[in-house]
């Protein structure tokens, strides 16, 4: 069940170029979100944006019923949710979407594979998978060195490859490049569409899962504003990436 409710600000800081974290205080309602699931923020002042901003879930903290959440600051609605201070309050709906299933699935070692602002949600999944008994590898993509953010986080879960475009930091080139020299049972992918399709080509002989990022309307699943093609050829159905995902069975949907 969604909820809408006021979360107050408890910390922000500046983790990398134009990418800030944040910390909300919501109550005891954050105990339920899963890995994958994200919230969705109203930004701005009367009315200044029609739509939330869905935003993923980076980490749970139960002891005082904060969530942690990522955000790159690329237009007016980021900028405007960027402005925001300690002790202000945000207009949120959470828990938002279908997580990763990992309760569902018997894997021993998870490869994750994030890019950019698709790396928040795999920590908060990475944290669940070690807590159940699995090893875990990361890879993780970004522009430039400047852009690198949660290395050490990662690195505390297992081994931790970092990527970047330009090479100005760790491996040069792309997640791609890494991810076949791995070991691994299942794999978990969120980030840009392009490198989701890369890696489900790559990784086409293995199980997984992918997390699709999307602009969105309603983020409830009622007005079909952000929906994804399925692979399924006699259906020729869609899914709603806002409900029925953001993730899906690798290969699930057309991406």
């Amino acid at each position: 069940m969604i909820n809408q409710l006021m979360m107050t600000i408890i910390d922000k800081k500046t983790i990398a170029k134009d990418t800030i974290e944040m910390r909300l205080a919501g109550g005891a309602i954050v105990r339920t979100i899963e890995p994958g699931q994200f919230v969705h923020i109203n930004v701005g002042n009367q009315g200044s944006h029609m739509l939330r901003r869905p935003i993923s879930i980076a980490d749970i903290n139960e002891s005082d019923e904060s969530i942690t959440i990522i955000f790159k600051v690329i237009g007016s609605g980021t900028e405007d949710l960027q402005s925001y201070q300690i002790g202000q309050e945000l207009d949120v709906l959470l828990p938002c979407g279908s997580g990763y299933p990992i309760k569902e699935i018997n894997v021993k070692k998870a490869l994750l594979v994030g890019g950019g602002i698709g790396v928040p949600p795999l920590y908060y999944l990475g944290k669940k998978l070690k807590e159940n008994g699995v090893e875990v590898e990361s890879v993780i993509g970004f522009q430039t060195k400047s852009s690198v953010f949660y290395e050490q986080q990662f690195a505390e879960l297992g081994a931790c490859h970092v990527v970047t475009d330009d090479g100005s930091y760790g491996w040069k080139g792309y997640v791609t490049d890494v991810i076949d020299q791995l070991d691994f049972d299942y794999y978990f992918s969120c980030g840009p569409t392009g490198m989701l399709r890369a890696v489900s080509n790559k990784l086409e002989n293995h199980k997984g899962f992918i997390s699709i990022e999307q602009r969105m309307g309603c983020g409830i699943g009622a007005c079909y504003a952000c929906v994804v093609p399925t692979n399924d050829d006699e259906k020729n159905g869609f899914k709603k990436i806002c409900k029925d995902g953001p993730v899906f069975r690798a290969n699930e949907v057309v991406i």
